[in-house]
């Protein structure tokens, strides 16, 4: 009688590490244009907000992509599939959510003080 062995499935953390990593670049790109056009013209009202719907498209992508590599990562080591994407999902979106409120409140430092603000070298 012969026995099969299932292969780990390492295309699902792959796949999910490049999805993150192509929405993380067009994230930056907007966000360094944005950046850009706010130092132009700093008298922007409300222009250090977090809108938009490029912005916000860019940065659940990155979620998705995370949450497909946590995920995979988890399958690999033999959790279920429920199981596995269930608690990635959690991580993802506790962590993604913070990290969204933190961006945010950078960005009205960087208004309030200027862009001095994030000189870590201090």
């Amino acid at each position: 009688m012969y026995y099969y062995i299932p292969q780990p499935p390492f295309l699902i953390p792959i796949m999910g590490l490049l999805i993150a990593l192509v929405f993380g670049l067009t994230f930056q790109m907007q966000m360094e244009t944005r950046i850009k056009s706010w130092l132009k013209n700093p008298k922007i009202q409300g222009a250090y907000r977090l809108e938009g719907t490029d912005l916000t498209l860019s940065y659940q992508g990155i979620c998705l992509g995370i949450w497909i590599f946590l995920g995979g990562g988890l399958k690999i080591f033999g959790f279920s599939a429920i199981t596995a994407f269930g608690f990635a999902l959690f991580l993802t979106i506790g962590a993604g959510a913070f990290l969204w409120q933190q961006f945010g409140e950078m960005l009205v430092e960087v208004q309030q003080k200027g862009p001095s603000a994030l000189d870590l070298d201090r």
